[in-house]
């Protein structure tokens, strides 16, 4: 239904100018009412209350795999940060080894000690370096056998030491920074085996 109102207005302006007729109209609808199922409507209200709680959780999932993620992230920049120097200090391991055995063969022979001294000193600073880099030498010989740190090559038969002492060393092994980067090798012992017949 629409409404619809005429009229006119008289305006007092200035005497040069004549008064005005102006003609206003004012529109209105009236609001039309639909009846509603209720139930309909209940449906409705409780699928879109599902797909909101299945859209919480996806969420929920989402934050937690996201969370994960970056800490992962975290720990393996940790990683690289405090291991980043592992690959290069395993190279230099074997020529630790080489002038630790050219000292040994020096030795030995009794043969130009300044030269022996000099490979000495060289090694010496080798040792300052992987320490200062956090670089230990696994300590091995007394010790019982752990096979996290050690590695058996051979097994030497006898009643002086307790079963499983490492009682020589071929190798020396190392620690970087608590991690152990290479294992140390040794003999370890066992205690011989009882003649049956004895008893």
């Amino acid at each position: 239904m629409t409404y619809k109102l005429d009229f006119e207005c008289d305006r007092t302006l200035p005497k040069n100018k004549s008064p005005t007729k102006k003609k206003l109209s004012i529109s209105e609808k009236e609001p039309t009412l639909k009846m509603v199922d209720v139930d309909y409507l209940k449906k409705e209200l409780e699928a879109e209350r599902e797909k909101a709680k299945d859209y919480r959780t996806r969420l929920m999932y989402f934050q937690a795999d996201m969370e994960n993620y970056r800490k992962r992230v975290n720990k393996d920049f940790d990683e690289i940060t405090r291991y980043g120097s592992q690959r290069l200090i395993l190279k230099l391991l074997p020529i630790v080894d080489d002038l630790e055995y050219a000292i040994e063969a020096g030795k030995k022979n009794k043969r130009n000690n300044a030269f022996l001294e000099g490979v000495e000193m060289v090694l010496k600073k080798f040792y300052e370096a992987l320490k200062n880099e956090g670089v230990s030498k696994i300590d091995a010989i007394g010790k019982p056998f752990d096979s996290s740190s050690h590695e058996a090559i051979e097994k030497v038969i006898t009643e002086e030491f307790k079963e499983g002492t490492v009682v020589e060393e071929i190798r020396k092994g190392y620690v970087f920074k608590e991690r152990v980067i290479r294992h140390s090798l040794v003999k370890v012992t066992i205690k011989p085996k009882k003649d049956s017949n004895q008893e």
